[in-house]
C-alpha cells in the first residue's frame, strides 16, 4: 500500500535564516543531527531555539515519525510517545502521521529503513553531491501493511535483534581486551623467566 494511503506526509518547519541554540527557554527542535542513521529513536535532549508562534502541523508530539529526506541514509525514526513537550521538526526532516487504526508508527519506520525500500527510495533520489529523495516519492513508497498485531511482533523483534547484535559487538571488543592483557601478561612472564 502506498504510505500516503496510510499517513499524513509533510515537511518540516523550513527556518528563516541561521537558529542559534538558546541556554533555556525558547522550543526544543528536532534537527537532521537528531535522528540516527539506523533509526534509533531521537531525544529526549534537544537543543531550544528562539522561534516564531508556529503552525502545530510543524510539531510532533509523540506517536510520529520523521524521515531524513536529505543526506545518506534515508533513515526513518518513530517519535516515542513520552516526549515531554511537543518538538518543532526541521527541515530537511519530513514528518510522517500514520494512520493509527491501521498502521503502528513504529512498524512505518521500519518497513521504510527496510533494504528493499531503501534500494527503491535510492533509484528515486536526486542529486550528486547531496542526495535527496523527493516528498512525492516517498508519498509514492509502497509497503506491506500486516495486521496489527504481526506489525506490532515485527517491530519488537526488530528490536531484540538490534539489542542482541550490540550485545555481541560488546562482547567481541570485551573479548578482544581479555585475550589482549593475557598475551601481554604472558610475554611479561616469559621475559621474566629469560632474565632469572
Amino acid at each position: 500500500m502506498r504510505l500516503a494511503e496510510l499517513s499524513d506526509i509533510h515537511s518540516g518547519y523550513t527556518a528563516r535564516g541561521r537558529l542559534d541554540p538558546l541556554p533555556e527557554g525558547g522550543m526544543p527542535a528536532l534537527q537532521l543531527r537528531d535522528v540516527g542513521a539506523s533509526g534509533e529513536a531521537p531525544g529526549p535532549d534537544f537543543q531550544r531555539y528562539d522561534l516564531d508562534k508556529l503552525s502545530d502541523r510543524y510539531f510532533v508530539r509523540g506517536g510520529e515519525v520523521v524521515f531524513r529526506s536529505r543526506g545518506e541514509p534515508n533513515a526513518a525514526a518513530a517519535i516515542p510517545a513520552s516526549l515531554p513537550e511537543p518538538v518543532v521538526v526541521i527541515v530537511p526532516l519530513v514528518i510522517i502521521r500514520p494512520d493509527r487504526d491501521r498502521v503502528l508508527p513504529e512498524y512505518v519506520a521500519w518497513a521504510i529503513n527496510q533494504p528493499d525500500a531503501q534500494r527503491r527510495l535510492g533509484a528515486e533520489a536526486q542529486g550528486t553531491s547531496l542526495r535527496m529523495i523527493p516528498m512525492t516519492v516517498l508519498e509514492n513508497l509502497e509497503i506491506a501493511v500486516p495486521d496489527l498485531p504481526t506489525q506490532k511482533r515485527i517491530v519488537e523483534l526488530d528490536a531484540l535483534a538490534r539489542q542482541e547484535g550490540q550485545l555481541l559487538r560488546q562482547l567481541a571488543a570485551r573479548r578482544e581486551t581479555l585475550v589482549s592483557a593475557i598475551l601481554g601478561d604472558a610475554a611479561k612472564a616469559a621475559d621474566q623467566k629469560e632474565i632469572a
